[in-house]
């Protein structure tokens, strides 16, 4: 293990036992079964109850609700010790800290109660539809319309790209009720309600344990009672959260490239090559010294940022350029480390192969770094065309 420097974040030792179990509960209940998930494109519901049995999810919401009211390190502990075990297709941190802090801070009691339970202990599998065959990064040009028919919403449309899309039981839909931004509503779609389709498990290039679907709309009746915060007021809800999700990534993006680090470091004094250590190189020595400098300096920032939005500080900026930072950081790591291994580095059966896989997304998923460089270069104060 590289040496680093003391985290800023303030560990305690219930942390450190918290941790201890995390890792012990990835490394029996998801890594050996990783390869397997892959094959099916899903991890299995079970893994998702028996982390709800042990507090790995939402472990920061009310005691009331089924959380234990702990504070949001207990959450980062969950999701570095993911990262680190290259453990992907358990999509805990896009459930519990992306899309659950959604119904915590705007749904009503009544549905509070209805729906945390079920999200805290696992058996709710959360999602999350903003992406569209034709909407991306504006998400004020929505077209999913949910019409209001009285006693609830008539809802038409396809979203796209949806993790955790095929396991959901709860779907939170971006929909239009109205015109423009201010036209926009969050919607509870609930598993088995008629006419919410799954499409197919999409292909893709990394992240193959990751259930990353279509959904489709065809009339769907939601009630009244399932309109998450006020009625045209979606817009803003999701402005308002971006920030938490874009922070939650550059966790997982430092921790995993400081594991690829470790991993590199490690094989590089094992392979021999011209009958000397692959490390012992200048230029291994040099690539690999400039990316721990790296290193050390994104997650200072990275904890600073972490620290500011424990005390309830707004960090849209600062979360949107850790992210760039952290995201762009981990593909330029991954790629150089993976030169390192030459050839075995092509073959999955080496961990850098599957890290290279699923580090390509980082960059795009929870806000393209166009988008990023656009919401730091507005804080700067920079005018725009």
């Amino acid at each position: 293990m590289v040496k680093r420097l003391p985290r800023l974040l303030p560990f305690t030792e219930e942390h450190d036992r918290f941790r201890e179990m995390v890792a012990d509960f990835i490394a029996k209940e998801c890594v050996p079964r990783h390869e397997e998930w892959e094959k099916a494109g899903e991890v299995t519901r079970d893994v998702w109850e028996k982390a709800g049995q042990l507090g790995m999810i939402c472990p920061n919401f009310p005691e009331e609700y089924g959380g234990m009211g702990l504070d949001f390190l207990y959450n980062v502990i969950v999701i570095e010790e993911l990262a680190k075990a290259a453990s992907s297709g358990f999509f805990i941190s896009l459930h519990a800290d992306v899309i659950a802090p959604y119904v915590l801070h705007y749904a009503n009691e009544e549905q509070k109660k209805r729906w945390l339970p079920g999200i805290i202990n696992g058996t709710k599998i959360l999602s999350i539809g903003m992406t569209e065959p034709g909407t991306g990064s504006d998400l004020a040009a929505v077209t999913t319309k949910a019409v209001d028919m009285g006693d609830h919403y008539l809802l038409n449309g396809s979203k796209t790209f949806i993790s955790n899309g095929y396991l959901s039981d709860l779907c939170i839909v971006v929909a239009r009720t109205g015109e423009g931004q201010g036209g926009i509503s969050l919607l509870m779609v609930e598993r088995g309600m008629p006419g919410f389709e799954r499409g197919r498990k999409l292909k893709k290039i990394g992240l193959h344990a990751q259930d990353t679907s279509e959904l489709h709309f065809n009339d769907v009746k939601v009630p009244k009672a399932n309109l998450i915060g006020k009625l045209n007021a979606g817009f803003r809800y999701l402005m308002m959260s971006l920030a938490q999700e874009r922070l939650v990534l550059a966790i997982s993006n430092i921790a995993s490239a400081e594991t690829v680090l470790d991993q590199t470091v490690k094989y590089c004094n094992e392979r021999k090559v011209f009958g000397k250590p692959v490390g012992s190189f200048q230029n291994t020595r040099f690539s690999l010294t400039d990316m721990y400098v790296e290193q050390e300096a994104a997650r200072s920032y990275c904890d600073r940022v972490v620290l500011a939005f424990m005390a309830g500080e707004k960090v849209t900026a600062e979360a949107s350029a850790v992210k760039l930072q952290c995201s762009e950081m981990l593909q330029a790591h991954v790629s150089k480390c993976l030169q390192f291994f030459g050839g075995y580095g092509f073959m999955m059966e080496y961990p850098i192969a599957k890290a290279y896989l699923d580090c390509r997304v980082q960059t795009i998923y929870a806000g393209t770094s166009e988008i990023m460089r656009e919401i730091v270069a507005k804080n700067l104060g920079l005018a725009s065309t």
